[in-house]
């Protein structure tokens, strides 16, 4: 599969004070995981957003550190942004022994039409959006592709049984959990219908006055009597 590339350069400033890094188009970021010990870094806001549209939490990520030699395979593990303004403020980048066996979850994309949708004015429904896999790291797919062009009928569910992956990638999801499927769609109700359960209610409001009006004269002759 593919595999991206980023280089970080160490940073100094830490704390409250990376405010100012933000301000100049930096974003921080943490460098930590297998065979290294946790490195302060950053990089440029710009190039870093490109990257994380690519790269998603299931895509390896080369990353070279400046004056360091080597590489290290990272996957992105926690993105921060401003919960108003989506400006990126920080990331987390785990770095893996590419040997062993790591998990992660997988985006499910939707291919193709459903004639249960074009044909039969159906609602197309997406029970998942990702499934849960393991395998080596360089080996972790980037998306899985599912055709919805069998669902032709109300009674077709596509589930996690029929992803194809390659015999080094092992899904965890459930196999029965459900993908994608079409619903009927919804029937309005008829204008007719409608119309009878408002006069129905109109009526139920006249005769619950009536009753009240009848009610304020016994109650007053009540009282006089009492007097």
């Amino acid at each position: 599969m593919e595999t991206l590339s980023l280089k970080l350069s160490p940073r100094t400033v830490m704390g409250k004070k990376v405010r100012s890094l933000r301000r100049d188009g930096i974003v921080p970021v943490h460098l930590f995981g297998q065979g290294i010990g946790p490195q302060a870094l950053q990089v440029e806001a710009g190039e870093l957003r490109r990257l994380l549209i690519r790269a998603g939490r299931n895509v390896p990520v080369a990353i070279e550190l400046e004056e360091q030699k080597g590489e290290n395979i990272c996957f992105v593990r926690e993105v921060q942004r401003h919960p108003v303004t989506d400006i990126l403020l920080h990331v987390d980048f785990l770095r893996v022994d590419v040997s062993k066996t790591i998990t992660a979850d997988v985006p499910v994309i939707l291919e193709g039409e459903a004639p249960a949708v074009t044909d039969s004015g159906g609602i197309l429904l997406q029970g998942l959006y990702s499934v849960s896999v393991e395998s080596l790291p360089m080996n972790m797919p980037a998306s899985f592709v599912v055709d919805i062009s069998g669902l032709d009928d109300f009674d077709k569910t596509i589930r996690v049984d029929v992803v194809e992956t390659g015999p080094d990638v092992t899904i965890l999801t459930a196999p029965e959990e459900m993908i994608a499927t079409v619903v009927p769609p919804r029937i309005e109700e008829e204008p007719e219908a409608a119309e009878d359960l408002a006069e129905e209610l109109e009526e139920g409001e006249e005769a619950a006055e009536g009753a009240e009006a009848e009610a304020v004269p016994e109650q007053a002759r009540g009282q006089a009597g009492g007097g």
